[in-house]
C-alpha cells in the first residue's frame, strides 16, 4: 500500500480524530489502521514504539507517531504523522475554545463527556490487553509487574521511578540470562 506523505498524514489524521483520552488509547487505534487495515508495520513493532514512547518524556501519541512515521517513510513520514495526529486536536481547540465555557454547564454536554469517558476506559483496557500479551509472558515479567503494581498502588513513588525500576530490572535480568547462556556454552 502507498506510504506517501499524504497517505501517512491522512491515516494519522483519522486516528487523531478518534484520539479521545490521550496517548494511552492510541495503541488499539493505530493497530487497527496500520497493522490490520494497511499492513504497514507489524503489531510487535507498533507495541515496541508504544512502549518506548511511554517511557520517554512528552506526549505518548506524538512520540508513537514519530517512531511509526519514521519507520514508514523516514523524516517525511515522521513529519506527516506528527502533523496528522496533532491537527484534529488543534482544530478542535481553536473551534470550540470560546464556546466551552458557555456549553459546559448543559446537561447534554455533561452526558457527552460521560459517554466519551466510558469509551476512553474501553480503549485503555484494550491498550492494557495488547501490552499485557506482548510484555507479561514469563515468571520474571509477572514478578516485575506485581512489584510495579504494588509500588503504583502505594502511591508514594513517582510513576517515572516505577518505569526506571522496571527498566533496570529488565536490563539486569537480560544480562543475567545472557551470562547464564554463555556459561552453558
Amino acid at each position: 500500500m502507498n506510504k506517501s506523505f499524504y497517505e501517512i498524514f491522512k491515516t494519522f489524521f483519522k486516528v487523531g480524530m478518534l484520539l479521545l483520552g490521550g496517548g494511552y488509547v492510541i495503541l488499539p487505534l493505530l493497530t487497527s489502521e496500520l497493522v490490520d487495515k494497511k499492513k504497514w508495520i507489524t503489531s510487535e513493532e507498533l507495541t515496541q514504539y508504544y512502549a518506548l514512547s511511554s517511557s520517554l518524556p512528552g506526549v505518548i501519541a506524538i512520540n508513537t507517531s514519530v517512531f511509526t512515521g519514521r519507520k514508514l517513510a523516514g523524516k517525511k513520514g515522521a513529519i506527516a504523522s506528527i502533523i496528522g495526529i496533532v491537527m484534529p486536536s488543534f482544530l478542535a481547540i481553536v473551534l470550540i475554545a470560546s464556546a466551552v465555557t458557555q456549553i459546559a454547564g448543559y446537561k447534554i454536554t455533561q452526558n457527552m463527556f460521560w459517554g466519551v469517558g466510558i469509551g476512553v476506559i474501553t480503549l485503555l483496557i484494550l491498550a492494557v490487553r495488547e501490552m499485557w500479551n506482548k510484555c507479561v509472558n514469563d515468571k520474571f515479567s509477572v514478578f516485575i509487574y506485581i512489584i510495579c503494581f504494588i509500588l503504583a498502588l502505594i502511591g508514594k513513588l513517582s510513576p517515572a521511578w516505577i518505569v526506571i525500576i522496571a527498566l533496570i530490572a529488565g536490563v539486569s535480568y537480560q544480562k543475567f540470562e545472557d551470562k547464564k547462556l554463555r556459561s552453558k556454552e
